[in-house]
């Protein structure tokens, strides 16, 4: 029979030994909290430079220091882009072919976020450019030539529904002035959306379509509005 004496030290030893194994047990809540995909929680990155989701149109401006670059394919344009997050706006450069008339459209716009509610944002953009249009007519038989100044003006709406996907809304209405020919106009007013996901590796795709109405006149008098449109698929990559 143990004598009672020697219960003392049996006893510390186990309940030292006990408290070290307990120190030294991961804790439970942590655990439970910790991404279980092993990488960063993407909801902690919302609205920060280090978030990925977005090089196209998402989010309706880059965090401050984001940078992307995208390209796009469509009807009846392609095109590719540079965007630019500084201090709160958006500074965007982009260069859009319409093959269906054979001009090209330089461009530099700026985009403000006016409305800021976690998931819902929106922000209002402001282009200017220079139109070169060739005046082909094997797709557009009331195309006409010449050089024209671009005056964009245009809304994007967001709503994130998950870590990876935005839905957005979007609103353009590019005006174009005859600088070669000063009685030349054109001017589309387009409405729709897309939605826009991550990829993974900093990659986003989106598809987005627009439905309206395009007005133009070549010479005084002689003007013709018409259905416009515009539909796309891009890929865009976050550099920073």
């Amino acid at each position: 029979m143990m004598r009672p004496g020697c219960l003392g030290p049996l006893v510390s030893t186990l309940l030292l030994v006990s408290l070290e194994s307990a120190a030294q047990a991961p804790d439970a809540a942590a655990v439970d909290a910790a991404p279980r995909d092993g990488g960063t929680d993407m909801a902690l990155l919302r609205g920060t430079s280090e978030d990925p989701l977005g090089a196209v149109l998402a989010p309706v401006t880059l965090p401050d220091g984001a940078t992307a670059l995208y390209g796009f394919v469509g009807a009846p344009e392609i095109g590719v882009g540079f965007r630019q997050g500084i201090s709160g706006f958006e500074l965007e450069s982009r260069v859009r072919l319409q093959w269906f008339q054979l001009s090209a459209a330089l461009e530099v716009a700026v985009r403000r976020k006016v409305l800021d509610q976690g998931v819902l944002a929106l922000a209002p953009t402001l282009g200017l450019g220079v139109v070169f249009n060739s005046g082909a007519t094997y797709m557009d038989d009331r195309n006409f030539s010449g050089v024209l100044l671009r005056v964009s003006p245009g809304l994007v709406a967001g709503w994130r529904v998950a870590d990876t996907v935005s839905v957005l809304g979007l609103v353009d209405v590019p005006v174009d002035i005859g600088l070669s020919n000063g009685q030349s106009r054109r001017l589309q007013a387009l409405g729709g959306g897309g939605v826009e996901v991550y990829l993974g590796n900093s990659l986003s795709v989106i598809a987005a379509g627009q439905l309206g109405v395009e007005s133009f006149q070549e010479r005084s008098g002689e003007s013709h509005t018409r259905l416009g449109f515009n539909v796309r698929l891009g890929l865009g990559a976050r550099l920073f």
